[in-house]
């Protein structure tokens, strides 16, 4: 029998959460008896079993000791690594630290297809990150356009999103351009305000070195020196998409996320995103990175409605039924 002791309570709490489900995970993959109480976790089984048991435990202490919120996923995923003998892509991702917040907290990579999304957009000039909502696309992809223009290697960021809702016809809506657009690029400014804070994001737009934009506005432009992030990508149409990529200038990097199964454009449009990547596929300095719901980093249901929905769409497919999310 190996006697784990938690001292801090904080860090008992996350390891006990949801009634000890995730020692219960942990004991029956391995075959061990697992229990917590009070400050200790108490392991009885196989040596084998109790050695990979602890492990997990103590890889999983610290993650919580990084400020990584556990998961279910993120319980199996350890599991899974340490099983494979690739621990090491573990301490990489934890490793890994992108930015800190206006509050100083560390923003890092959660999972290994956010890790794999990161260094991608590092590596490239334009990346694209496909999958669906909760996976972190566009908070990863502001902290990263924060850093670089703190870090003086752009010297604005560019937030860019279809406004597919109003049709692109901004002028009929009230307000300002910046008021116009405010409501599509909320999720953007979300995450420039942990960045920056209320009042820096104010002044940094007003010094013009935060820009926001409906992307019919992009025409005719060449971004220079600019970390440009065009969100929602899935809701252009195939010549948007091609008039904003062809908007890369010199010392930029361009973002372009989407959600191919959440698409709004009418029926019969092909969406720009799909197009995009098959055309772009081969082309040097241009990454694709996929998330599937293992990288979903909201609350778990999160992740399992997505799964139903995608068994759903298999079914259909299957008996022949229509795809909703492809609109080819």
């Amino acid at each position: 029998m190996e006697e784990i002791l938690i001292k801090d309570q904080q860090e008992a709490a996350h390891l006990f959460e949801r009634d000890s489900s995730y020692l219960k995970f942990i004991g029956e993959h391995y075959g061990a008896e697992l229990s917590g109480r009070g400050n200790f976790i108490r392991i009885k089984g196989e040596p084998e079993a109790v050695d990979k048991s602890v492990d997990v435990i103590e890889r999983l202490r610290h993650m919580i000791a990084m400020r990584i919120r556990l998961s279910q996923r993120q319980v199996e995923l350890v599991v899974r690594l340490i099983d494979e003998g690739k621990e090491q892509l573990l301490s990489d991702m934890e490793d890994d630290i992108i930015n800190f917040t206006k509050n100083g907290a560390p923003v890092r990579p959660r999972t290994l297809g956010q890790k794999f999304y990161v260094d991608t957009i590092r590596r490239n000039s334009i990346t694209f990150g496909v999958g669906p909502a909760g996976t972190g696309k566009t908070y990863l992809a502001v902290a990263l356009a924060a850093f670089a223009l703190k870090n003086h290697d752009v010297q604005r960021i560019i937030l860019v999103r279809p406004a597919v809702e109003a049709g692109e016809k901004l002028g009929y809506l009230p307000g300002d351009l910046q008021e116009k657009v405010n409501p599509y690029l909320r999720p953007l400014f979300d995450g420039l305000n942990d960045m920056f804070g209320p009042e820096e994001f104010i002044r940094l737009q007003q010094k013009g070195q935060i820009e926001v934009a409906p992307l019919a506005y992009m025409r005719g432009r060449t971004l220079e020196k600019s970390f440009v992030i065009l969100d929602e990508a899935q809701n252009t149409t195939v010549e948007q998409i091609k008039m904003f990529l062809t908007r890369l200038g010199f010392r930029s990097k361009m973002v372009v996320n989407g959600d191919v199964t959440q698409i709004d454009l009418p029926p019969h449009v092909k969406s720009g995103l799909i197009d995009a990547e098959r055309v772009l596929r081969n082309v040097k300095d241009i990454g694709h990175v996929h998330f599937t719901e293992e990288d979903v980093v909201r609350h778990d249901l999160v992740a399992a409605i997505i799964h139903a929905y995608e068994e759903d769409a298999k079914r259909r497919n299957k008996m022949g039924g229509i795809d909703y999310g492809n609109h080819n």
